[in-house]
């Protein structure tokens, strides 16, 4: 595949069962060739679209001793802000030239998880910041149960498979702020090549081009999405739960070239999560002689922490 095939999600909300299917089929197919789609028809609109990428700015704006007041320590930047530099791609040393800002799971009707989730961290110099991330996630969680919904049937499952797991989960909404470049980076990109550690990344920003997810064959190629549509792919703990039946590719974020080198780019992925105790166990129904089962047993929060840790973010 040299392109990033494009779905519909209102095909899925049609309510026509063979529209419903054509989405099912499409987005399957997608994930096992490549692991992208580019989507369209999703709940975030234009208008909440346009208001967080003001607040973001705004907020990475702001100057560094500000910003540095919402660095948490001993939380391994699961919620506010992590400084320049701070993260690095899974075997790299040298960090990614970006810095960003996280939002968290607001948690409903379970006290248990929110106790376990780091709480969120309130921008005082911004006072519509917080607001707008929180509805910004609500909109991509909400489109993601419903991917997630297709996947399921996809694979066999009940519609619904995903819907308890993915309730009060540990997703994560990031902005994140690519500042210019000033000199030429040693070794370093904006963000390194990677594969996701969650079970799907809904990706806000992927228009202009910079973003490269890497095909079968080994070939990197441009994931550009229309302005309406948000690039999803499949993460980690997805790919292991279906035994790589459903593809996480690697992508990077590269460095653009020189004479753009003075200009900021911003993305804003969200990372679906599961709730801790998630058991990624390889689903039966993946497994055959052909496809032996390949990964070990594991729960999302254990893999979670053993990625964590291997980002430096947290120490062992």
């Amino acid at each position: 595949m040299n392109r990033i095939p494009s779905v519909d999600l209102s095909d899925f909300l049609s309510g026509d069962t063979d529209r419903k299917q054509k989405f099912v089929d499409e987005i399957g197919k997608a994930y096992e060739e490549i692991g992208f789609v580019a989507l369209k028809g999703h709940f975030l609109d234009d208008e909440l679209v346009d208001r967080l990428y003001a607040e973001i700015k705004r907020f990475f704006d702001l100057p560094v001793p500000v910003k540095q007041k919402y660095e948490i320590p001993g939380i391994g930047g699961q919620r506010g802000y992590v400084s320049f530099g701070k993260e690095s791609a899974k075997g790299k040393k040298e960090g990614d030239l970006k810095e960003f800002w996280h939002f968290g799971q607001y948690v409903e009707d379970n006290p248990k998880l929110a106790a376990e989730y780091p709480e969120n961290v309130m921008v005082e110099e911004l006072p519509e910041f917080n607001q707008t991330g929180k509805e910004a996630y609500e909109m991509l969680e909400k489109t993601a149960r419903y991917v997630l919904r297709a996947l399921a049937l996809h694979l066999g499952l009940e519609e619904t498979y995903f819907d308890a797991y993915i309730h009060n989960g540990n997703s994560i909404l990031r902005p994140i702020h690519y500042p210019p470049i000033t000199e030429e980076p040693k070794n370093a990109v904006r963000a390194a090549a990677h594969g996701d550690i969650n079970l799907i990344t809904l990706l806000m920003g992927a228009q202009g081009r910079g973003l490269q997810v890497q095909n079968h064959k080994g070939d990197w190629i441009d994931a550009i999405a229309e302005p309406d549509e948000l690039m999803i792919n499949v993460g980690d703990m997805l790919s292991r739960h279906t035994n790589n039946k459903l593809k996480s590719t690697i992508h990077r974020v590269i460095n653009p070239p020189k004479e753009l080198w003075g200009t900021s780019r911003y993305s804003i992925p969200f990372f679906m999560h599961p709730i801790s105790e998630m058991k990624l166990d390889v689903l039966d129904s993946c497994v055959d002689d052909a496809h032996p089962k390949q990964y070990d047993d594991i729960t999302a929060g254990a893999f979670l922490h053993e990625r964590l840790v291997e980002l430096g973010l947290i120490k062992k």
